[in-house]
């Protein structure tokens, strides 16, 4: 069959993607990176498409053509700038429902619970508008409802409790008691496949029958790790508003943090499904890690997971500091170049310096623009070094360090280009 894949980069969506692609079907898939996926999976054809401006039955029409199947692997979990919930889960969908009508073709939703607590919030508000529509739209589907799905890699929540895992001394948790259903990526794949094979249609709830509370999950990943039990510090749900605040916050810039609010919402009340006994077979969390052994790539994912957000902001306070201070002591700055250079050219140049650094600053915390600030830092670092070598080597003796100090700031911002892919 031909099969396009929404979402086919993602966590869910590449291991589905190859999935069927070792099941004979020839593979069109839609991802945020198209250029390195046609690297990864070749087999896969990668046009370039964005959900969020498909809105319209038209938007579909040449995607669509010879197609057998959608399978819809696509999501993200709060609006922000880098993210539309509205229109990439809802509209999008409608509109890809209008167009499959034509000739019939299976939809297949990679769905989540949508009842609860949480319902309301427009992660689960959107899905539920699409799903709603899928099953009122008379085309032929499978909606799968998964619990917290886990595998070789990880992405979002599956991510943040790896990194609680790895935490020194002990794991600090808010909702530590929360039940939460897992299962393994393989697991949703094997159903979609066994959809496309017209054996599963409907709506379906996927999780394990083991329940684990957040502090053994934790525990269970730790062990994985490698990593000697640690104790379990239970705290107040207050205490991790800030962060959560923060995260949305980095959100509004583009930063998708597990941390947001919605992420939260949703542990507050568990993962876990009222279902009855599926039909399906699903893994159990210490089955699925079991199957995946870790290595020291994992333990380093872990430990620099939430060290990265800290390396970024401590990078951004670094050069907005670096071109603010100066500006309050514009002539005394200047100095340094008035051996070289008339005063107002002096003046004039470490105001520029100045309102590069701070651009620089401001710019790597708008996620778009992270990697292009993160290079600019570089570039304008080196020609700092080289700059100040020529003209005033003695720096370099200076007992405060202002050459020396660029070396580690350099070191942390090749760190943030080297962690800064989130797929």
């Amino acid at each position: 069959m031909n099969i396009l894949i929404l979402g086919a980069t993602g966590f869910i969506g590449s291991v589905v993607a190859a999935r069927l692609v070792a099941d004979g079907h020839a593979v069109t898939g839609l991802g945020r990176n198209p250029a390195r996926a046609r690297l990864k999976q070749p087999a896969i054809d990668w046009p370039q498409a964005d959900l969020s401006r498909m809105t319209k039955p038209e938007d579909w029409e040449n995607l669509l053509k010879d197609r057998h199947v959608v399978v819809n692997c696509a999501g993200a979990l709060q609006d922000g700038l880098s993210d539309d919930l509205t229109a990439t889960q809802a509209d999008a969908m409608l509109a890809l429902y209008a167009a499959a009508q034509r000739s019939r073709r299976l939809i297949v939703q990679i769905s989540a619970r949508t009842a609860g607590a949480a319902g309301d919030l427009p992660f689960l508000a959107t899905k539920r508008r699409a799903d709603e529509a899928l099953a009122a739209s008379g085309l032929p589907y499978l909606i799968l409802r998964p619990a917290l799905v886990l595998g070789r890699n990880a992405h979002g929540g599956s991510s943040l409790i790896r990194a609680l895992a790895a935490f020194p001394l002990a794991l600090p948790l808010t909702h530590a008691q929360s039940p939460v259903e897992t299962l393994s990526v393989d697991d949703v794949a094997e159903a979609v496949s066994q959809a496309v094979a017209g054996q599963l249609r409907g709506d379906i709830v996927l999780a394990s029958d083991e329940v684990l509370t957040l502090a053994e999950l934790v525990r269970l990943h730790r062990q994985w790790l490698g990593l000697p039990t640690a104790r379990v510090v239970s705290l107040a749900p207050w205490l991790a508003r800030p962060v959560t605040w923060f995260a949305d916050l980095a959100g509004l810039l583009g930063w998708r943090s597990p941390l947001r609010s919605t992420a939260m919402t949703v542990m507050s009340e568990g993962i876990k499904s009222a279902k009855a006994q599926s039909a399906l077979a699903a893994t159990s969390a210490a089955a699925t890690l079991a199957a995946n052994p870790s290595g020291v790539q994992d333990l380093w994912f872990a430990r620099l997971y939430l060290l990265k957000p800290l390396v970024i902001a401590g990078l951004s306070v670094f050069w907005l500091l670096s071109g603010l201070i100066p500006l309050l002591a514009l002539e005394k700055t200047s100095t340094h170049f008035l051996p070289f250079m008339p005063e107002a050219a002096a003046t004039a140049l470490t105001l520029v310096t100045c309102l590069i650094d701070i651009a620089l600053g401001a710019a790597v915390l708008v996620r778009p623009l992270a990697k292009r600030a993160l290079l600019g830092m570089l570039a304008v670092s080196l020609a700092y070094l080289a700059g100040a070598t020529m003209l005033e080597p003695a720096l370099w003796l200076d007992p405060l360090g202002p050459l020396v100090k660029v070396l580690p700031s350099i070191l942390l911002t090749l760190t943030a280009l080297a962690t800064l892919d989130e797929r």
